[in-house]
């Protein structure tokens, strides 16, 4: 007879066992309770897996990966004026394209993380792609496109490129955007991952994770934007790209050495499939009469979903069309077929699954516009630097560099919204956690605007400053301060929120499709400003004129372009109020050892 060294339990019914509070206690302080798992596939031990000994060397691999990839893009239409010889309005579309073309790549890495890689393997891939381009970037540039040896400097020109090897520049660019964008969309969620949202303690730091690692972002592209674009704007681009090839390499050999401590998630499946199928399954059944109520809808028994770890969602009255995909008829179960076919049934997860997904969309659209202010740092805020006063006391300023003021900014309003923000809000409101996502993110477009207006004013001072016109104006660099800083307390305001509202509003399935979103809404902001630079100049040039963005700036009226984008975030600023007041956000249902914990802190 074997012996049996479990724990003693009581019996309520046959076939049932009660296990004791003591051992329901041992087990919830051992485990994680979000089924997360070891390397080896094995419940997550809290003691020896995730929290900050994880999250920590996420948040370093994420700043070497930022220093490697804003080494190229702060300088970036630099680079195509200087040595591909690029018009500034050609350049600062080719950057916006460039730019909304790593973000809509990390639909590509959300998609393979969700529904077969898992997120470390996603990882892992693209850093390698990453590191691949930046490689072939800094041998293309110093072989080939920085010829004569020194050109790239303002008073150094380069050789024309020939049409090979503008096509491996490209290649190499994108093939960095690639790298970057499916690696960006999957490192925030895999760091939340490290944290258990069903442990208040970790809650909290999960939370506070989006924070630092938008943190991080800004500690990695500083660098970037002050040595590395010192340099390049020197001319020594060689220097710089290789710099950020470096970089990337040591995040990606740091990256697998977290390992023995990396809490994982099984993926979920194709969600393409599921949303299909619920599709498909109203469609089919668009006669049914509706229940009277959504008990009578079809689920799965049990704790857990149909949809591989998952858990259930309640559900909502929203999209009731789709409820139609959960309406169980004759047709779905007979001795043909004991299992439910989901082309033609779904479960009321399923069908709640895609319904997020549509409630976040108006909100995720809303947020598109925003992109497009925050892109003109990359471009017209440089092409404007460089067309004023950039030496100050003897000592030249890199108008790439001008982003110094944003990551500080950035910084601080990261730090005051923590440290002191949230503590004063707890102690006057019991609120622990500040304002709602969706107040955040409201703020970040009105302080858009404001960005917006400061930089138009700016650039009107700046055409007044002007002595000759193929000169710059004697306007010192410095007055592009407020517009930076204001950029940067948006960012906070509005990434730092996008991050935290689409993860925890997207499905368990869907996390990193999530950050996607965020990510795309900032490849079609990217999109979108370049097809308004070009119906703007399209515009604007007629009978001969210069146009707002012209070649030379100073001929130009780019402060009116500034006012336009205010004024069209101002007006989808109203739009977003109006959809925000209207979200209903997600709910799961509570299973029996939450609401068992739930009881327990209501008596404590």
């Amino acid at each position: 007879m074997a012996l049996n060294h479990e724990p003693k339990v009581k019996k309520k019914k046959p076939g049932k066992e009660v296990v004791s509070t003591e051992e329901k206690e041992s087990k919830s302080e051992m485990y994680t309770r979000d089924a997360s798992v070891d390397w080896y596939r094995r419940p997550a031990i809290k003691a020896k897996t995730g929290g900050w000994k994880a999250g920590s060397l996420l948040l370093v691999n994420q700043g070497l990966a930022t220093l490697a990839f804003y080494g190229v893009e702060v300088n970036l239409v630099l680079f195509l004026t200087r040595v591909l010889k690029q018009g500034n309005a050609e350049a600062a579309n080719n950057v916006s394209k460039w730019t909304g073309t790593v973000n809509i790549f990390s639909l590509i890495g959300a998609f393979l993380s969700d529904s077969y890689w898992g997120r470390y393997k996603t990882c892992v891939v693209f850093q390698l792609i990453f590191v691949f381009g930046l490689l072939m970037l800094s041998i293309i540039s110093n072989s080939f496109l920085l010829q004569p040896f020194g050109c790239g400097h303002g008073g150094s020109p380069c050789k024309n490129p020939t049409t090979i090897e503008r096509g491996v520049f490209y290649v190499s660019i994108y093939l960095i955007a690639l790298g970057n964008g499916g690696y960006q969309t999957t490192i925030p969620t895999f760091g939340a991952d490290q944290f258990d949202g069903k442990d208040s303690k970790e809650a909290h730091s999960k939370v506070a994770f989006f924070s630092y690692f938008d943190l991080a972002l800004n500690l990695g592209s500083l660098f970037s934007i002050t040595i590395l674009a010192y340099f390049e704007d020197e001319g020594k681009w060689t220097l710089g790209f290789w710099m950020s090839s470096g970089s990337a390499l040591i995040a990606l050999l740091l990256f697998p050495s977290g390992i023995p401590w990396y809490r994982h998630f099984a993926p979920s499946g194709n969600p393409l499939s599921r949303f299909s199928q619920v599709v498909v399954a109203s469609l089919k059944k668009w006669r049914c009469e509706s229940p009277s109520h959504h008990t009578q809808l079809f689920e799965v028994d049990g704790k857990e979903s149909a949809i591989s770890g998952c858990r259930k969602i309640v559900h909502t009255p929203d999209f009731k069309f789709l409820d139609k995909a959960a309406i169980m008829t004759e047709n779905n179960f007979t001795k043909d077929r004991p299992f439910h076919d989901p082309w033609l049934l779904c479960t009321v997860t399923q069908v709640e699954e895609v319904k997020c997904i549509l409630r976040l969309l108006p909100i995720w659209l809303c947020t598109i516009i925003y992109y497009v202010v925050f892109t003109q740092m990359a471009s017209l805020f440089v092409e404007q630097a460089a067309a004023m006063k950039t030496d100050i006391s003897g000592f030249h300023i890199p108008p790439a560099s001008m982003s110094t003021f944003d990551i500080l900014s950035a910084t601080a309003f990261i730090i005051f919204y923590r440290k002191l923000f949230i503590p004063c809000l707890h102690r006057v409101r019991k609120n622990p956690t500040g304002l709602t996502e969706l107040q955040r993110m409201g703020l970040g477009l009105i302080t858009a605007i404001v960005a917006m207006i400061s930089a138009g004013f700016i650039e009107l001072i700046r055409l007044r400053y002007v002595k000759e016109v193929d000169k710059p104006s004697s306007l010192s660099i410095l007055l592009q301060i407020p517009q930076y800083v204001l950029i940067g307390a948006s960012e906070v305001f509005m990434y730092i929120a996008q991050l935290e509202f689409f993860n925890a509003q997207a499905p368990d399935g869907l996390k990193s499709f999530g950050n996607a979103l965020c990510m795309t809404s900032m490849s079609l902001g990217n999109y979108f400003s370049s097809f308004l630079v070009g119906i703007v100049m399209g515009i604007t040039r007629k009978d001969h004129k210069a146009g707002w963005i012209a070649e030379n700036l100073n001929q130009g009226h780019m402060d009116k372009f500034y006012f336009l984008l205010a004024a069209l975030t101002a007006i989808d600023f109203v739009i977003y109020v109006i959809c925000a007041k209207g979200y209903r956000s997600i709910s799961y249902e509570t299973r029996d050892e939450d609401q068992e914990e739930i009881e327990m802190q209501m008596l404590v």
